[in-house]
């Protein structure tokens, strides 16, 4: 990946955590200028995310911070070296915004996700009928066949990787305006079954009456990025685009407010018998 292509979701992780190194030992970007021989402005485009790091550079600084976790360094060594991967929604063009570039990004690094969604199926769960008419509804007729393409590509995680593991809460509401068509939200209430079968995935639907924290909550994601250790970090989504939430204190009060709907809402079996007597 060419320099003029970043910052991505992927550079942007590893200069947040290389920054985090030095503050926590209390270095100055001059003092990591002096070590790896270079001007500052490197440094900051390397913490900004603007840039890569070459792999002797970030074994200097890796000793240089006295980091001897073998499985932490694999990890960073791993993320350094995949900022420069190229992903197959790269190919889309102008098609895909940043925001969207950077979910798939950190879907695809995920090994498990955990989504609360209260007005859609999520979309990793949605039949090609269901999700063209979500498009219909807000996009021009020559964009839907390519997003609708692209979202079933993202499908291909839930066979493809033995290691994924999507966890979903979906309101109850939402299964009752599927469609106005009985035939579409027939397909797509037998999808959700077949998915939730799926040793993987997990689904649970929250009921009307079901005891819940009073704050509204938008949508939300939990992922947890593959590495040793797990990263975990909450992506808000809302109208014009999405945030993503790296401060653990950030991050642990979605996971708490998960916990409490996981909690609130029908356990996997009887959200199944609720899908099977509403069709």
């Amino acid at each position: 990946m060419e320099q003029r292509d970043m910052p991505t979701m992927r550079s942007k992780r590893l200069g947040n955590e290389l920054r985090r190194l030095r503050l926590e030992r209390g270095y100055k970007v001059q003092d990591i200028a002096e070590k790896l021989q270079c001007g500052q402005p490197k440094v900051s485009q390397i913490e900004n995310g603007k840039r890569g790091i070459r792999p002797l550079d970030l074994t200097v600084l890796l000793d240089f911070y006295e980091i001897d976790d073998a499985a932490y360094v694999a990890s960073v060594r791993r993320l350094a070296k995949e900022i420069h991967k190229v992903d197959w929604w790269s190919s889309q063009g102008p098609l895909l915004h940043d925001t969207l570039r950077d979910y798939l990004t950190l879907e695809a690094d995920s090994e498990l996700v955990r989504e609360y969604v209260p007005t859609v199926i999520p979309g990793l769960l949605q039949t090609e009928t269901y999700m063209r008419r979500i498009f219909e509804t807000r996009h021009p007729a020559e964009k839907i066949g390519p997003l609708a393409e692209t979202r079933l590509k993202r499908k291909e995680l839930i066979d493809a990787q033995l290691d994924f593991t999507l966890r979903t809460i979906i309101d109850v509401a939402v299964l009752h305006r599927i469609s106005r068509s009985p035939a579409v939200a027939r397909e797509q209430l037998e999808y959700l079954l077949e998915m939730g079968d799926r040793p993987n995935v997990s689904i649970q639907i929250l009921p009307l009456d079901a005891a819940i924290p009073a704050e509204q909550y938008a949508p939300f994601t939990l992922f947890s990025l593959r590495g040793e250790p797990s990263i975990d970090v909450a992506w808000l989504e809302h109208v014009t685009g999405g945030t993503l939430l790296e401060q653990r204190t950030d991050v642990q009060i979605y996971t708490r407010v998960w916990d409490e709907f996981t909690a609130a809402a029908l356990s996997p079996s009887a959200s199944e018998k609720y899908i099977r007597d509403l069709l």
